[in-house]
């Protein structure tokens, strides 16, 4: 759906909008990042249009941002603070984290694309016709006719925070293989993101570290959130050991506090000297999530910390996917803004409050904002 060309200003410098398309997930407990009046804020690159998920992408010169993973169906609770036994109903809401993000990116005005695999089922015909919905591109998603699409029962406690009860013994997503790979569609990329759930078993753990090999020998930047789900690894040592197999090819990681705690075996996550330990040397940015705290960002040349929007939390799945589709959807337009601290400083206060705004719904895909609502929300934020 196309929006009138409008025109709104921080400070004297213009945001355009136009061509906004319309239309989430984490067991690390992540709060609704927040947003502070903002001093400045350079033009954000939210004017691009999404494109339809049934034509492939050309270049990579379109800024297209493939995600990588699993896609899968939330059972949400409809009523907060009750056990799973408890709750008298769930709402059916679409997630998975790289699924999310590809959504979120798509719905901010970007390009994005997915690879995955779902069952050939009910489910998994729901999930493909809601990328197609959100014009994500969908060339790269497989069926599985002998397995299911992933199924998590979540738990809402009064707060937002969650917990996560899966089935999955195995589910399609985990049984993706290698020569299924669309590698035409990675290489096109700008930017690869990807996870680590898809690091736990075989065979998707081959294809994922295939992908990841095509779109670092093609020049595409690497761009990894490592969303912990604990109870999925095999131990607490085997997650760390998998989270950490492709963390030196990342050219982005975005990870959350309790996540640095859980790599470091209980570090501080609030001294930089303990961050820096997780910057290796090719790492062109390290950001920290802080829930509502907003994030903290690292590079070789500065760091700094960006506060967000206030909102009260109804749900937090996908804040954390929120934050990494607005920050990817400006870095996929101009990646300068790597070296160039004050415009980061402005895309990520745009990211933080894509995460605010996306923990004001219950569910992950149905909550996450368009552009044009997160420019609502940092104007309203100066007024």
């Amino acid at each position: 759906m196309a929006l009138h060309s409008s025109a709104v200003c921080f400070n004297g410098v213009a945001f355009s909008r136009r061509n906004f398309m319309s239309c989430r997930r984490q067991t690390v407990k992540v709060s609704a990042f927040t947003c502070p009046p903002l001093s400045s804020v350079a033009r954000l690159n939210v004017t691009g249009k999404a494109v339809s998920g049934n034509d492939a992408p050309e270049t990579k010169d379109n800024s297209l941002v493939v995600c990588f993973g699993e896609m899968l169906i939330d059972f949400v609770p409809t009523i907060s603070g009750l056990s799973l036994a408890e709750s008298p109903a769930f709402k059916k809401a679409p997630g998975g984290a790289p699924a999310n993000v590809a959504v979120g990116i798509s719905r901010l005005g970007g390009s994005s694309a997915f690879i995955g695999k779902v069952g050939e089922d009910e489910f998994g015909y729901m999930l493909a016709d809601i990328l197609k919905e959100n014009n994500v591109h969908s060339e790269g998603m497989r069926f599985d006719p002998g397995a299911r699409t992933a199924l998590a029962f979540v738990t809402l406690r009064n707060d937002g925070e969650r917990e996560f009860m899966f089935y999955r013994n195995p589910s399609a997503d985990m049984l993706l293989e290698e020569s299924e790979l669309d590698y035409d569609l990675i290489r096109k990329a700008k930017i690869f993101h990807y996870g680590s759930i898809s690091l736990i078993t075989e065979p998707c753990k081959s294809a994922h570290i295939a992908a990841a090999k095509a779109a670092k020998d093609a020049g595409v930047i690497l761009s990894y959130d490592p969303n912990l789900r604990l109870p999925l690894w095999p131990s607490a040592e085997s997650a760390r050991e998998g989270i950490k197999s492709m963390w030196e090819i990342a050219d982005i990681i975005k990870i959350s506090e309790e996540e640095i705690s859980f790599l470091t075996k209980g570090e501080d996550p609030y001294d930089d000297a303990v961050v820096r330990k997780l910057y290796h040397p090719n790492l062109k940015l390290l950001l920290v999530t802080e829930g509502p705290d907003g994030c903290r960002y690292y590079t070789k040349d500065f760091s700094g910390r960006v506060k967000g929007l206030k909102v009260d939390a109804v749900d937090t799945t996908g804040a954390g996917d929120a934050f990494v589709a607005g920050i990817l959807s400006q870095l996929a337009v101009d990646l300068s803004l790597l070296q160039e601290e004050d415009r980061l400083r402005d895309a990520l206060k745009f990211a933080n409050a894509c995460g605010a705004l996306a923990v004001m719904e219950r569910g992950a895909i149905p909550a996450l904002p368009t552009g044009e609502v997160v420019l609502d929300a940092l104007l309203k934020s100066v007024a």
